[in-house]
């Protein structure tokens, strides 16, 4: 079974970047979507942005659209999250899973967290004002 490690958090300044890595071990990432979640305080998990197997589809939730941009190495087994623009309210810790597909719950545009596993620990990313 996958072991997926989240890196690259830290404080960063509003209108700052950082990128987050994903690592995986024990098995590869090939054959697996991947999604970038994302629980703030007093806020639910939510889901940030999907990359399919091949990296061929993206998805992005509304709020990080233009911001934030998926891509993945497989070479590396990894997956990024490129995050330009940060705002406070993009403060949280930052998970990563894998999934069949990026393929939002049926009949909306979120994600359905149960459809993701092999969930990382996160990693945190505190943005100031």
């Amino acid at each position: 079974q996958v072991q997926l490690v989240e890196s690259g958090g830290g404080l960063v300044e509003a209108g700052g970047s950082l990128t987050l890595s994903c690592a995986a071990s024990r098995s590869t990432l090939d054959y697996s979507a991947v999604g970038w979640f994302r629980h703030g305080p007093g806020k639910e998990r939510e889901g940030v942005a999907c990359i399919s197997s091949g990296g061929g589809i993206t998805e992005y939730a509304p709020f990080v659209e233009g911001r934030f941009t998926i891509s993945r190495d497989n070479a590396k087994n990894t997956v990024y999250l490129q995050m330009n623009a940060l705002k406070p309210e993009d403060t949280a810790t930052y998970y990563c899973a894998t999934a069949l597909s990026c393929q939002f719950r049926y009949g909306t545009s979120v994600w359905a967290l149960d459809d993701f596993s092999n969930w990382g620990l996160g990693t945190l990313v505190l943005v100031s004002s």
